[in-house]
């Protein structure tokens, strides 16, 4: 009898031990950090290309990580596209869709849901969204004079001194590339000697100086998020921590900041996440929007993803990167120094823009008309020795409808919306816009806010400076529409 009991107890014993061997092992959650920058197109990295910059730090995270490469802002204007991020919403869903508008109190922040379920969360360097978005923090790092020029200065203690209990988020967002310039620590680490500007731009020395000095400022913010990589590998949780690297809209030159072709819209996207990403060198070429990062990092953090986020978690792209993802991707233009009303929707193919205020000339926005770079343009132009291109920015009328072939002309300067080989492509793309607009409760104001400056360089305020117009989507009360629209 006693040696049965013994076998049964020896059998028992295994069984559980199989069953513990069976069970699923809880991963702890994973920290998160994401870098933003601050007026800084796609290719102006090393790893996307671009040989005269030096982002050493950025790249090798790319060369871990992952690498998009069609990842698609919803506005290239900073308060608007980092409210819309930071809220998984469109610009005109979130009530705030001009420049230095804030959201209502009611919305919330992926943070504010991150920190409701225990996570650690600092925000360093430029804010820019509003009183909503600081409940999402336990800390706010949001002076200039307490986070240094570029904004960066409390990251790595941000790192260093966050409790060692929870998981962590950290919101770390340069003022780099922000104009305006002035000398720092990596001043004249690029020759404006080798700089070759695109051809959208004047090939003169001005220009070639004034994106020498751009690249200095996206040198200093590659610095700083190597600092922090390395307090993150010295705490041992460099491994369990996912990085994002990204910027909220295109390059602060003539062309493409505030601009809704892909020099506008289109952001660098580098995720690393040494845990789980396998494929290293890996490079993403599916559509993803901006509002996609709220609920993906919801989803990793394991926690539900609200209704009235409107994005799509993307995680099945860090398993799976050569998988495809969505099908559109939309953004919109609004006030951003200038009147201004149009959106983009973008699938695969091609990219279709309609444009409410085509009798407005696109210069750009107001530090951008103040560069050396946009001086160069206007004395090509008035020697007559502007190229077709380059001339795009003083075109008036514009067209009230632009398509651009992405196959066949990448940069998307040459418009096909007349031509008749495009006709089922045009329809197509002027269906599915008209559609989310409608659906996301977005309309076009006939009372929008004009221009508070002149279109010249320097500070020239107009009789319309302070005063605000119908905001779009207020007439549809947009900001408690939580329709998706297409995917």
């Amino acid at each position: 009898m006693a040696l049965f009991y013994s076998l049964c107890i020896l059998i028992g014993c295994q069984n559980r031990n199989k069953a513990e061997e069976n069970k699923p092992i809880h991963e702890p959650q994973p920290n998160i950090v994401i870098f933003i920058a601050d007026d800084v197109s796609w290719n102006d990295i090393g790893c996307y290309g671009n040989a005269i910059v030096q982002t050493p730090n950025i790249d090798a995270l790319a060369k871990d990580g992952i690498r998009f490469t069609n990842v698609y802002l919803t506005a290239s204007s900073c308060s608007p596209s980092r409210n819309s991020i930071i809220t998984g919403r469109y610009p005109h869903n979130t009530g705030a869709a001009e420049l230095h508008t804030e959201p209502t109190l009611q919305m919330i922040s992926f943070p504010e849901i991150l920190r409701k379920n225990n996570y650690y969360s600092v925000q360093a360097g430029k804010f820019h969204m509003g009183e909503y978005a600081k409940r999402g923090f336990d800390i706010t790092y949001d002076d200039q004079k307490t986070n240094g020029d570029g904004g960066e200065d409390n990251w790595v203690k941000s790192v260093h001194e966050r409790p060692r209990d929870k998981p962590f988020f950290m919101w770390f967002a340069a003022h780099d590339a922000h104009r305006v310039w002035g000398p720092n620590e990596f001043a004249g680490t690029h020759n404006p000697t080798l700089v070759i500007p695109p051809d959208y731009l004047a090939e003169g020395p001005e220009t070639k100086t004034d994106l020498a000095k751009y690249y200095d400022e996206i040198k200093r913010f590659d610095h700083h998020i190597g600092a922090v990589v390395n307090e993150l590998k010295a705490q041992q949780v460099f491994d369990n921590t996912m990085i994002i690297v990204m910027a909220d809209n295109g390059r602060p030159f003539p062309h493409s900041k505030t601009r809704v072709n892909d020099r506008g819209m289109k952001t660098p996207f580098i995720v690393h996440w040494a845990d789980k990403i396998e494929n290293k060198q890996a490079v993403c070429s599916s559509l993803v929007s901006a509002i996609d990062i709220a609920p993906t990092v919801l989803e990793i953090a394991g926690i539900a993803v609200p209704d009235h986020i409107q994005g799509y978690s993307f995680q099945s792209l860090i398993e799976k990167p050569k998988d495809q993802f969505r099908n559109y991707v939309f953004a919109e233009h609004n006030w951003h120094d200038y009147e201004a009303h149009e959106r983009m929707v973008r699938n695969k193919d091609n990219l279709y823009i309609l444009n409410s205020r085509p009798h407005l000339p696109q210069m750009g926005p107001l530090d951008a008309i103040g560069s050396g770079s946009f001086a160069e343009l206007v004395k090509l132009k008035d020697n007559g020795q502007i190229s077709e291109v380059q001339s795009d920015i003083f075109t008036s009328p514009r067209p009230m409808e632009e398509l651009y072939d992405c196959n066949l002309d990448p940069s998307q300067q040459h418009n096909v919306a007349a031509l008749g080989d495009y006709n089922e492509q045009l329809n197509d793309l002027r269906k599915i816009l008209k559609e989310w607009m409608e659906q996301t409760g977005d309309n076009i104001p006939s009372q929008l806010t004009k221009d508070w400056y002149l279109m010249s360089p320097g500070i020239h305020k107009t009789e319309h400076h302070s005063v605000r117009g119908e905001m779009p989507g207020s007439e549809s009360n947009a900001a408690i529409n939580n329709n998706k629209g297409r995917f």
